[in-house]
């Protein structure tokens, strides 16, 4: 079934499939599963959560263990799909879902297609997400699918699209649970669409609907990006009211950060006392803490921030953990504090994220200490990590203010080498390299920069017609003279 408005529209899927619980939508896992045999010392997934960079792929990791003779479960790879969604690393989970089928042959479920489905729109965009959906069974497509592409469309703000999918919803009788007026809510909440999301609610409470942690968190966020504070206090107390609704970490760092946003420091700090409050209890608390460390940031309680760090480091501090500590940090602009977590996080032994470094390098680009910069580096390279488009971008910015420009140009073509898609350079920067190309007369290598501005899409076609007809016309005036 190809997809438009109109068959989206008129299609008629079989129901086969739909009556599965919601709380493990886009989990790819329909039936509970303990953690612990999937996680533990030794297992699949251990190997591959150290692998941070998204630049680095799992796959050799995955063919590894089946080398071995080890044996690998559909479960179990529903498990670590679930588990790397949750850290945000949906290329390496998206690897993990494709290697399911290319290597080890298991047949997806309707939930392990919306997950994949998800996974894809991230990674790839929504265009592939869509011609995905083109090559789904049919028999498959049903309320998880049509759920999981109106995730895609909200993550990508097509109104229209999602709102012709919430139509298929309400149309095919789904729509009577929060979670796709979940999805739609929180587009119109990213789209400062505030009546839409009034009206949402008003057709949840027609239909008797309740309102899950989502609602209540979205409804928050809506609040607290038109900075109603009253909207957030309701909010607050009807949830702590509600005793269908378990508050977490989410939902007290949303109102916390609501409270900031309109200057009221002290009930932003009793929501993170509250936040803070739970994590006792909580099996996952690494979330809490990196909640916790960016909130103080913004509160501007630096010894509250090291209360918290000291906190932390007595559980199993990943990556991730530093990061937020070293971005915390350095909203203080404390470079000092910020090296000394870094020679701890390199003392820890953990997988060479140069997303850490890259703070520092930052840091010193900023405030002229390029030797710093520079050196720290070819440090990471030496170690074997692999440097970010940010790690050249940073370094290019700072020759370019000390008018090194020619090192610039070599440092901007490395960050091309590896920049994600989509991802753009500043204007300026290319301008200043392109002109220092002019005023050297080197007409060749900047047809060559040019070239690999087009090969990664960094601009439209028209656009580098228009840079390779100036640099002809270098030429051409440098013959003249």
């Amino acid at each position: 079934m190809k997809l438009s408005l109109s068959s989206l529209l008129n299609s008629r899927p079989k129901f086969a499939y739909y009556q599965k619980g919601l709380r493990h939508f886009f989990s790819s896992s329909p039936t509970p599963i303990s953690s612990s045999s999937f996680t533990g010392s030794g297992s699949l997934y251990r190997r591959i959560s150290p692998i941070g960079n998204p630049n680095l792929s799992v796959v050799p990791v995955l063919d590894q263990w089946v080398r071995e003779g080890k044996n690998v479960t559909k479960e179990e790879l529903r498990h670590i799909i679930k588990e790397l969604k949750t850290y945000k690393r949906f290329k390496h989970a998206l690897e993990v879902s494709e290697w399911m089928t290319e290597k080890r042959y298991i047949c997806l479920s309707a939930s392990d297609t919306a997950a994949r489905l998800n996974l894809i729109s991230r990674v790839h965009g929504l265009e592939q997400a869509e011609n995905y959906f083109n090559t789904i069974s049919q028999q498959l497509i049903g309320f998880e699918i049509y759920t999981a592409l109106l995730n895609c469309y909200a993550q990508d703000k097509s109104v229209e699209k999602a709102e012709a999918v919430m139509q298929k919803l309400r149309d095919m009788g789904f729509a009577r649970t929060p979670l796709s007026y979940n999805i739609l809510m929180n587009l119109y909440c990213c789209m400062r669409s505030w009546e839409k999301i009034d009206a949402l609610i008003h057709e949840m409470e027609e239909k008797g609907i309740f309102w899950d942690n989502y609602t209540f968190t979205i409804r928050l966020t809506a609040y607290a990006a038109a900075s109603d504070s009253e909207g957030i206090d309701m909010t607050v107390a009807r949830m702590e009211s509600d005793p269908r609704v378990v508050l977490n970490t989410h939902t007290y760092s949303v109102a916390a950060n609501g409270y900031l946003k309109v200057g009221l420091v002290d009930k932003a700090l009793a929501m993170m006392n509250k936040l803070e409050g739970l994590i006792a209890n909580m099996k996952t608390k690494n979330v809490a803490f990196d909640i916790l460390l960016r909130l103080h940031a913004k509160t501007g309680t630096k010894d509250e921030l090291y209360r918290i760090w000291s906190r932390y480091k007595k559980e199993k501090v990943y990556n991730k953990g530093y990061i937020s500590m070293m971005h915390a940090l350095l909203n203080f602009n404390d470079i000092e504090g910020a090296e000394k977590i870094f020679k701890e996080w390199e003392s820890m032994g953990l997988s060479y994220d140069f997303r850490i470094p890259n703070f520092l390098i930052d840091a010193y680009c900023k405030n002229g200490l390029l030797g710093k910069a520079e050196s720290l580096v070819n440090r990471g390279i030496e170690k074997r990590g692999n440097p970010t488009v940010d790690t050249w971008y940073y370094l290019a910015g700072r020759y370019i203010e000390d008018n090194q420009v020619s090192k610039a140009v070599e440092t901007l073509k490395k960050a091309i080498l590896v920049c994600p898609p989509n991802w753009k350079p500043d204007k300026d920067i290319l301008a200043t390299c392109l002109k220092h190309l002019e005023s050297q007369g080197d007409v060749e290598e900047a047809k060559e920069f040019i070239g690999l501005l087009k090969v990664k899409g960094i601009f439209s076609a028209g656009v580098h017609e228009r840079l390779l007809s100036l640099v002809k016309g270098w030429k051409s005036q440098s013959q003249a003279q």
